[in-house]
């Protein structure tokens, strides 16, 4: 990567940036592919990433599924507004929000 690489960045990102900037950027943008490339490095066991068996234990989560049933619930707008502290003419009355 080089300044002409950040300065494109910049570019597609719509920001100005001095040139103080662009070096701190690259110096940054390199700080973070050498990060990448350790982890690439690292050496996953075949059986895991096939999705073996050998990850699994006694603690996995495991999806419950229950059939949905409609249950009838006893709301109506006027049992709404008759427990709501303040109304008027129909409506909730609420606090003013700025």
């Amino acid at each position: 990567m080089n300044i002409k690489d950040v300065e494109n960045l910049a570019n597609l990102a719509r920001i100005e940036l001095g040139e103080d900037e662009k070096k701190e950027i690259l110096s940054d943008m390199e700080s973070i592919l050498e990060y990448v490339k350790q982890i690439e490095k690292v050496e996953v066991p075949a059986r895991q990433l096939a999705g073996g068996d050998d990850t699994k234990n006694e603690h996995d989560l495991i999806n419950v599924w229950r059939e949905d049933k409609p249950v009838q619930r006893d709301f109506s707008r006027d049992l709404i507004i008759s427990q709501f502290p303040d109304s008027k003419d129909g409506f909730l009355k609420v606090k003013k929000i700025l």
